[in-house]
């Protein structure tokens, strides 16, 4: 495993491909409501990504077909945007997007209500969302990368949630997947010691229900096997020295 260490120059380019995609998501959360398309989203996606003179690195990757995902109640991630999905009351939706600034990638994901929706939907996105913050804890020089792990699972467990375990988190640079890969769920080695200018998308993908997940037929789309609602949340993540910047999250930001 080699997990790549950046130089200065290369953590402003990630900071401010990460700083647009961040003004992204905050533009993004205000089309959230009942009667839109996730194809409108993505649409909304596609202006702002080409108003920054930036691409999206979801688009094409490994032939998928959109800008950025759209995974509405059940779907865990990959959902593909549609003109035919439309959101209503009740709802809810992550988004998950990513852009290229100068060859440098980010990568950050946001689970949101639309309109009113149940209460132990409202805390499911609340709970995979602490995740995140518990789990970076850990994120840190000195500690090793399945603290991490161990910190979310050690949370959300006590909900009783089921935590994907088919997908991961992972590191994030001149590619938007590279080593190492980040686990949600509780590892029994402690892995590769955390070194300042490591930087990682750490992403909590947490079901209601089951952590088993199944594809559909689209080949993209992942669904938890029960039909019970799933959430996401993710931040690309920068080792420091002292305490980890999260690189995706913008000063006074909402995000959620």
């Amino acid at each position: 495993m080699a997990i790549s260490i950046k130089s200065e120059k290369e953590i402003e380019l990630m900071r401010e491909s990460c700083r647009l995609l961040a003004m992204m998501h905050e533009e993004l959360k205000k089309d959230i409501k009942p009667g839109i398309s996730t194809k409108d989203i993505n649409d909304h996606a596609e202006e702002i990504i080409a108003s920054y003179g930036c691409v999206s690195n979801f688009l094409n990757y490994n032939g998928y077909p959109a800008s950025i995902c759209t995974s509405v109640n059940d779907e865990v991630v990959h959902g593909i945007p549609k003109k035919e999905r439309i959101l209503k009351e009740g709802d809810i939706i992550s988004i998950d997007a990513g852009l290229i600034y100068k060859g440098y990638h980010s990568d950050a994901a946001r689970t949101y209500a639309v309109g009113a929706i149940a209460p132990e939907h409202e805390k499911l996105i609340e709970v995979t969302k602490q995740s995140f913050f518990e789990g970076i804890k850990y994120a840190r020089a000195g500690y090793h990368l399945h603290d991490i792990s161990n910190a979310i699972d050690a949370y959300v467990s006590k909900f009783g949630y089921g935590i994907v375990r088919a997908l991961v988190g992972h590191g994030i640079g001149t590619s938007m997947h590279e080593d190492p890969q980040i686990p949600n769920y509780r590892q029994w080695r402690r892995g590769p010691k955390l070194k300042p200018g490591m930087t990682l998308a750490i992403e909590p993908m947490i079901n209601l229900g089951t952590p088993v997940v199944c594809f559909l037929d689209d080949d993209w789309t992942v669904v938890s096997e029960d039909g019970s609602y799933s959430a996401h949340y993710e931040n690309t993540v920068l080792i420091t020295d002292k305490e980890p910047e999260i690189l995706t999250l913008l000063q006074g930001g909402t995000d959620v």
